[in-house]
């Protein structure tokens, strides 16, 4: 079955979705973006994924293509005509096609949606079971990465770097030693304490929405959580590490750089914690 996708108001074959050479997300990564989890032909954490969606939007000073129904509407129907129960979502919002010019066009240019969407047959599991390897990077990019921006070069290079390594993920560490996150994930702990460590949200770090629901999750499991920044050389030290992202989970590390992450295989608490999230995407409230 050909893939379809939503591009400004049309719902298209998947290879003849196109949008003009002077749309800004083409000339000037002038956009933002989300990608949504799905399950039973369900939303995971939309209405979370949405909320980022406008507030990145409007961090960025874009309009909104069109109002949170319409759009809700369009992506349920994306994954509809692709029929997909189980996979992804991905939704773009650029601030428009204009002239080239730095500053923004005129308020009356229109910005650009697109919706694409491709299934899953399961997240990560095969890797899940004998855990993954990061590397650490410089964390080279801008000071707003708490906006989902399209703006991803840095992060598509230490993704490159991680896999010429044979690594699944790169930790970005900043100038004063600590990680960051990754360049598509959240970067997780438990320290000897047993402790379950990550890095506190600011301007230097994507709010994920998977991050948020491990945090209720271990709250609601009695975990002791603390938010606060760590280095990789506490990491490599750490009795587990681990990195959530949408379609990575809860994804066990066993080794960083050349350092083995404890006896190199998943930690409990882990995999408990992957084990409650699968539950919660499977049996949960989904979509709202």
């Amino acid at each position: 079955m050909s893939r379809i996708a939503y591009v400004n108001g049309r719902y298209v074959p998947h290879r003849q979705g196109t949008v003009h050479i002077e749309d800004r997300g083409y000339q000037f990564a002038d956009g933002v973006y989300e990608v949504i989890a799905v399950v039973d032909g369900q939303l995971v954490d939309g209405q979370a994924h949405l909320n980022r969606l406008a507030r990145s939007m409007g961090a960025l000073h874009i309009q909104p293509p069109m109002g949170e129904p319409a759009l809700r509407h369009v992506l349920a129907e994306v994954l509809r005509r692709n029929r997909v129960r189980r996979g992804m979502v991905y939704m773009q919002v650029t601030r428009g096609v204009a002239r080239r010019d730095h500053a923004f066009p005129p308020p009356d240019v229109r910005p650009s949606l697109v919706v694409t969407a491709r299934g899953l047959r399961q997240f990560s599991a095969i890797q899940a079971e004998q855990g993954v390897k990061v590397i650490g990077i410089p964390d080279l990019r801008w000071k707003r990465c708490d906006i989902k921006s399209i703006a991803l070069l840095p992060n598509v290079l230490g993704k490159q770097q991680a896999k010429e390594a044979g690594a699944f993920e790169a930790w970005m560490v900043d100038d004063a030693g600590n990680v960051t996150e990754g360049t598509a994930s959240n970067a997780w702990i438990v320290t000897e304490a047993n402790e379950l460590v990550t890095r506190h949200i600011d301007e230097h770090v994507l709010s994920g929405i998977t991050r948020r629901a491990v945090i209720g999750i271990a709250r609601g499991l009695g975990l002791e959580l603390i938010e606060r920044p760590f280095s990789l050389d506490e990491a490599k030290a750490a009795r587990e590490a681990f990195v959530t992202g949408t379609t990575s989970l809860v994804m066990p590390v066993v080794r960083i750089d050349d350092a083995i992450v404890a006896d190199g295989k998943p930690g409990p608490m882990t995999r408990r914690l992957r084990e409650a999230y699968e539950r919660v995407m499977t049996e949960g409230p989904r979509g709202e």
